[in-house]
C-alpha cells in the first residue's frame, strides 16, 4: 500500500510558475513510476507528465512539453511537477500516482497506475 500526498497548488497568473510536490510512504517509492495527471471540470482526466522509477526516462503531454518539468528525489519519497509559463488552459486538479514497474518505464494511461493522491488545485488566471 502506498500513500500519495500532493501539495503545492494554488492561485496564479498567466505566465507564472508553480512547483507541485508528491509525498509518497512506504518504503519501496523507487520500485514505482511515476506519474502526474489533470482533470479539468467537464473533462476527462488527462495525462500530464512520467518519470520512470529511477528517474532516467521522462515522458509528456504535448500541450504541457517544454514548460513542465518532472523530477523525482528517491531518498525523500518525492516525486515533483515544475509548471512555467502556465496558461488558463492549465486549470485543473492534479493528481500523483505511482505504478509498479520492473523496467525503467513510463506509463501514460491512467489504468497502468496502483495508487493515487486526493489531488491538489491548479487555478490559471488569464
Amino acid at each position: 500500500q502506498v500513500q500519495l500526498v500532493e501539495s503545492g497548488g494554488g492561485l496564479v497568473q498567466a505566465g507564472d510558475s508553480l512547483k507541485l510536490s508528491c509525498a509518497a510512504s512506504g518504503r519501496t517509492f523507487s520500485s514505482y513510476a511515476m506519474g502526474w495527471f489533470r482533470q479539468a471540470p467537464g473533462k476527462e482526466r488527462e495525462f500530464v507528465a512520467a518519470i520512470s522509477r529511477r528517474g532516467g526516462s521522462t515522458t509528456y503531454a504535448d500541450s504541457v512539453r517544454g514548460r513542465f518539468t518532472i523530477s523525482r528525489d528517491n531518498a525523500k519519497n518525492a516525486v515533483y511537477l515544475q509548471m512555467n509559463s502556465l496558461k488558463p488552459e492549465d486549470t485543473a486538479i492534479y493528481y500523483c500516482a505511482c505504478a509498479a514497474s520492473t523496467y525503467e518505464s513510463t506509463y501514460v494511461l491512467p489504468r497502468s497506475y496502483n495508487y493515487w493522491g486526493q489531488g491538489t488545485q491548479v487555478t490559471v488566471s488569464s
